[in-house]
């Protein structure tokens, strides 16, 4: 009979730690679009259309789509030298580990505390007789205890959840710092062949102006032109030379970033001059529900979300008794002789329970604190989801703008140099003053170096595109902890 009531409680016990208080965890819906409002005004306009075949960067190495080897070694190096990388990659490696120290608690904790002594009382000592008096007795102690606390209620579960929870949300942050560190090393990299590109236009351009100072110069010795128009020359020529040398400043600041990024000392790094030389390839951004499963940091917020669900349960579970299971057992004698004999084993078994009775709203208020924090959570998941669509749309309609801007941009910069060219000619024929050359030369210069900056734009907005749509990571790149 013994036997049946110990089965039955066995299997009250094995029931009852099937039980889980606090709610279910589910999705909270977001706010959403059928489609992205700048693509479909994208393709409604003329000049522009967003391509339509499966998008080329959703593959992991996004930055290959622009096919050039420096950047993609460059890129190369992120993951394995970028030192705020490793910071974000050991915090996940220490939220990973923190699964396994609460998987811990759903297995009986066994420990060991071996003791070797002797005692001898005082026949002095009140209230003792001294019948009883001797001269010191050993004690050889030899317990192995066991604890465990069934988990009625799924405090543990929860726990080990929330945790599991934590280490995709922080797996997710690992892939956030890794695109967005591969998004700025993009960016500094054609800045800096953007800055390439003008010191190479400014290089023509103090060559060209050099060569028009000459010509006025000699105009001036022939008498055919005043000592004004050779000044004026010159002081050209300078304020290009002025710009050149400016550009270096930039340049060895982006070169100095992206050494930094990919964990070199600036000292030791540099790339040679290569003038950006390249169209933006077309991204297709797809549609906005596809989003939510493309951007870690949204599936980061997510991820912190059920863990906030499972934190409510927790603080719900701290209302309901608790059962533990304790057991001690071993060897205990008066010598090292009698130690291990088997009339000097002894053990001790049976379960406790707990309930707290009064604790003056302490667990109503952790309650009310866990609910809030998860209402925190669905705001902040919201709002990132919010904030990248914003990203998108932003992004969609610089590029659409831009190569609008640039083939107007184009067409600026064509009439500039051919007004350039007739008002050299005509100066040189003595019909113009060398006023007109100097405008021109001033509004051609303008118009070339603002070609390139429009093309640096598109290459910008082009990366963080890429990024704003999550550059290739999705939600199955998380780890099954």
């Amino acid at each position: 009979m013994k036997y049946v009531r110990a089965a039955m409680l066995a299997s009250a016990c094995i029931l009852l730690s099937g039980c889980m208080v606090g709610p279910k965890y589910a999705r909270p819906t977001a706010p959403m679009a059928p489609e992205y409002k700048e693509s479909a005004t994208a393709q409604s306009q003329d000049g522009w259309k967003v391509s339509q075949p499966a998008d080329a960067a959703q593959r992991g190495e996004w930055w290959r789509v622009f096919s050039d080897p420096q950047l993609n070694s460059l890129e190369d190096q992120v993951a394995t030298s970028n030192q705020s990388l490793k910071i974000a990659e050991a915090h996940f490696r220490a939220a990973r580990a923190l699964i396994g120290f609460n998987r811990a608690s759903e297995a009986p904790t066994i420990s060991v505390g071996p003791s070797v002594g002797t005692v001898r009382d005082s026949v002095n000592q009140p209230y003792f007789s001294q019948t009883a008096a001797n001269g010191g007795g050993g004690n050889f102690v030899l317990p192995f205890d066991l604890s465990y606390e069934v988990d009625l209620w799924g405090r543990v579960r929860r726990t080990v959840n929330a945790a599991r929870e934590s280490a995709q949300s922080s797996a997710a942050d690992l892939a956030t710092a890794q695109l967005s560190l591969q998004a700025e090393l993009a960016v500094d990299y054609f800045e800096l062949r953007s800055a390439d590109s003008q010191r190479k236009l400014l290089n023509d351009t103090v060559a060209a102006y050099r060569e028009a100072l000459e010509l006025t110069q000699n105009r001036f010795e022939g008498g055919a032109s005043p000592k004004s128009d050779v000044t004026q020359a010159a002081t050209q020529l300078q304020q290009a030379q002025v710009q050149l040398t400016d550009i270096g400043v930039s340049r060895a600041e982006f070169e100095h970033a992206i050494a930094t990024l990919i964990g070199k000392p600036p000292a030791s790094f540099s790339l040679p001059d290569s003038p950006i030389q390249m169209t933006p390839p077309a991204i297709a951004p797809g549609i906005p529900s596809e989003l939510l499963e493309r951007r870690p940091d949204i599936a980061s917020a997510e991820r912190q979300m059920a863990q906030a669900n499972e934190q409510i349960g927790i603080a719900r579970a701290a209302y309901y008794p608790t059962l533990g299971l304790g057991a001690s057992a071993g060897f205990q004698g008066t010598s090292a002789l009698n130690w291990f004999t088997w009339p000097s084993r002894f053990w001790s078994v049976g379960p406790t329970f707990s309930e707290t009775l009064f604790d003056a709203g302490r667990r109503r208020a952790t309650s009310q604190i866990a609910v809030a924090n998860y209402d925190a959570t669905v705001a902040s998941y919201r709002q990132n989801t919010l904030t990248a669509f914003q990203e998108v749309e932003d992004n969609l309609a610089a590029l659409h703008i831009l190569e609008l801007e640039a083939q107007q941009q184009h067409q600026a910069t064509a009439s500039a140099e051919e007004s350039l060219a007739l008002f050299t000619n005509r100066y040189q024929g003595g019909v113009d003053t060398y006023l007109q050359v100097i405008t021109s030369q001033t509004t051609a210069l303008l118009n070339e170096r603002n070609d390139i900056e429009i093309q640096r734009r598109r290459m910008d907005a082009t990366v963080l595109l890429i990024k704003a749509l999550g550059g290739g990571w999705t939600t199955a790149d998380l780890p099954r902890l």
